[in-house]
């Protein structure tokens, strides 16, 4: 089983759109569960599940509730859904308290291995104990980066934190939201993948077809799949499945 953590120290940089169509485009192939860590709970909410987990997400901690009972399916074949809500606001401190803190994802994690190929963690923005789990569990850390001094840094804090970890997670950067209309936003289009070796070249416009996931609740390519962002977040996973490699075992029925 593969982890790919969606992360970034910052926020509004098209995470959670980037988490839910990863999962959709690795679900064509492969076994996925997407684990919505956010309290917020967009994730949840684009795939159209109920955020509900008993317990919250303290009792998956210690281990007082099983992840399966947890997990809820989505309207597409091979992909569900760990959802997100408001429990999680509290996971930093529910994981303080936890022995091995910084494995108490990867641990619960290891109750649905045999279920799942692929495995995409959409974290909350921020250095925090939950990113540093994520870290921890990830194979690979996907970063999306809008053309802004801001999200420029948000890439160097991404590499440091993961570089302090014992993760040997590849990092994975690719622009987001990007409108070419503004001259920094092709300037950078143009010159960050060569001047950062963990930068993509796949480019994710700012178009009506993302803001549209909030209504239709659904990933981009469900309806829409000619447009320049479905088939971007297409090259982005064939760039992340060959970097993690994950083996396809048995489909769910």
């Amino acid at each position: 089983m593969k982890v790919i953590a969606v992360y970034s120290t910052k926020g509004g940089v098209g995470k959670k759109t980037a988490a839910v169509n990863l999962a959709w485009e690795a679900a064509k192939e492969f076994r996925v569960l997407l684990w919505d860590l956010d309290p917020q709970g967009a994730a949840t909410f684009l795939l159209q599940v109920k955020p509900k987990v008993k317990g919250g997400v303290a009792a998956l901690v210690a281990g007082d509730s099983k992840v399966s009972g947890a997990i809820r399916s989505t309207a597409y074949d091979n992909l569900d859904v760990l959802p997100g809500n408001a429990s999680y606001r509290d996971l930093d401190l529910v994981l303080d308290h936890a022995k091995k803190s910084e494995q108490r994802v990867a641990k619960i994690l290891e109750q649905v291995e045999r279920d799942y190929d692929v495995v995409i963690l959409d974290c909350p923005p921020g250095a925090s104990l939950v990113a540093e789990n994520a870290v921890f569990s990830a194979d690979a850390v996907v970063v999306p980066l809008v053309p802004s001094p801001l999200s420029m840094r948000s890439l160097e804090q991404v590499v440091e934190f993961v570089g302090a970890s014992v993760s040997k997670a590849r990092i994975v950067g690719f622009l987001s939201m990007v409108d070419r209309r503004k001259t920094l936003h092709r300037t950078t289009v143009e010159q960050l993948p060569q001047a950062q070796k963990a930068v993509t070249d796949v480019v994710v416009p700012a178009t009506v077809h993302v803001e549209r996931m909030g209504t239709e609740r659904a990933p981009i390519g469900s309806y829409a799949p000619g447009v320049e962002a479905a088939r971007a977040y297409g090259e982005l996973w064939a760039l992340i499945r060959g970097a993690v490699k994950p083996k396809a075992r048995r489909k769910k029925s």
